[in-house]
């Protein structure tokens, strides 16, 4: 039974931070799969906002990058996702991704606003 399970999402003013998690329970050998995060803003299509590969090749959305930092934790099945300087248009649902066997999570609410 895999579970994929994002936390840390929240109320938060303009310019504030947020860190973001997602726990992949039951995954036996995560390392061997790409994890994203992607957000679905109301009325919008789902996004890919930033992506870790196998080897800690990294990918971030040009509206993120130099504002988030994607991380991962192999040993705790874990990924994070580090939110600075947040805005207003970065009001989404926030989902986890495990891409070799497409998990997803259920998502967590981030909303910035003041």
């Amino acid at each position: 039974q895999v579970e994929v399970v994002e936390s840390g999402g929240g109320l938060v003013q303009p310019g504030g931070s947020l860190t973001l998690t997602c726990t992949a329970s039951s995954v036996s050998n995560i390392w061997l799969s790409a994890m994203a995060w992607y957000r679905q803003a109301p009325g919008k299509q789902r996004e890919l906002v930033a992506r870790i590969s196998p080897i800690r090749t990294i990918e971030y959305a040009d509206s993120v990058k130099g504002r988030f930092t994607i991380s991962r934790d192999n040993a705790q099945n874990m990924l994070h996702l580090q939110m600075n300087n947040l805005k207003p248009e970065d009001t989404a649902v926030y989902y986890c991704n495990v891409e070799k066997w497409n998990y997803w999570g259920q998502g967590t609410q981030v909303t910035v606003s003041s």
